[in-house]
């Protein structure tokens, strides 16, 4: 035989000359559950080694997590049901703790990137990502109330807005409202194909955020379509979007190669909650080994198209690397 691709496997050295993907720290985005707060430092109890925190302790965490090579964080608040209301008015309240501690790890830390969330439902008193009127999410009533919390999270100091409510046409309307306040550099990332998914459990228990009624699968959408994405794409793209977002990540890789084929622009996926943690119990019960796993499913993400990967992963992966183990 004069072709054998066992040549290329034969070796460390040669299958690293043979590798077809790399996955490098920086193109992973650590999320992290901000509280108000101090001194708080509180486990996830179904995302083992994910906290929840309050800034005084956020801060020396994400100091860590810089030295090990990551460069970007997205922050999601937990809000105190006392400032929820229909119209999600604490979103870019003067006094809001998480516009607070934007600036605050921007003035710290300003080489860091920090992403945020753009959605009502973390201050919203129904819990949707939409504003909601007779049992009924209005698409169009919630785009003002977008704009006017990207417009707080830019002046915050925010370098990248993350809208996960899927209402449509708001990257759009977020992108004139930035540009117009002066903020024409600040980025959108948008959550482009955001799926109506049973993967996000832990993600809710970690910030009580779940709809107090009904579902979100008027606006999220269905996991059994394919071609709807390329829609969302496209329109997000022409509206000013800089990077798509497929959410979740595992159960759509197919989504994530379809967009990275079918578009020009960066494209990113969310490692979520629930697939996080359905590792993590795999590894705690000793049926797969978390040095092996974990970095083999960030890999595939990444063999799918991704360029960056939201995940829980990302400081246990950047670790693995400073020790040398991958």
């Amino acid at each position: 035989m004069h072709i054998r691709p066992r040549r290329n496997r034969k070796s460390a050295a040669v299958r690293f000359h043979a590798q077809e993907t790399h996955l490098h720290v920086g193109q992973l985005i650590y999320p992290l559950f901000l509280f108000d707060g101090k001194n708080i430092k509180e486990e996830v109890k179904s995302l083992p080694g994910n906290f929840r925190w309050s800034l005084d302790r956020l801060i020396p965490e994400v100091e860590s997590c810089m030295k090990l090579g990551i460069t970007t964080f997205v922050l999601f608040p937990a809000v105190d049901e006392k400032l929820k209301d229909k119209t999600a008015s604490y979103s870019y309240a003067d006094d809001n703790f998480y516009l607070h501690a934007i600036y605050t790890l921007k003035e710290q830390f300003p080489e860091c990137c920090i992403m945020t969330d753009v959605a009502m439902d973390p201050y919203s008193s129904d819990g949707h990502d939409g504003f909601v009127h007779d049992g009924q999410i209005m698409n169009d009533e919630t785009l003002p109330i977008l704009a006017k919390m990207s417009v707080a999270q830019a002046q915050a100091g925010a370098d990248i807005l993350g809208p996960s409510d899927m209402m449509d046409g708001r990257v759009g309307y977020m992108r004139e409202a930035l540009d117009e306040s002066g903020f024409t550099n600040v980025s959108i990332m948008s959550y482009t194909a955001k799926y109506a998914s049973a993967f996000y459990g832990p993600f809710r228990d970690a910030l009580d955020s779940a709809p107090k009624a009904g579902d979100k699968k008027t606006y999220q959408m269905n996991p059994a379509n394919k071609k709807e994405a390329l829609i969302e794409a496209q329109l997000d793209m022409y509206e000013g979007a800089d990077y798509l977002m497929v959410k979740p990540a595992l159960p759509y890789l197919d989504i994530i190669h379809l967009l990275k084929e079918n578009c020009d622009i960066p494209i990113s996926a969310y490692n979520v909650s629930g697939e996080c943690a359905m590792l993590i119990a795999a590894c705690q019960n000793g049926w797969l080994d978390y040095e092996k796993a974990m970095p083999e499913m960030l890999l595939s993400i990444k063999r799918a198209g991704a360029d960056v990967i939201l995940t829980y992963f990302a400081k246990s992966f950047a670790q693995m690397k400073a020790d040398g183990k991958l």
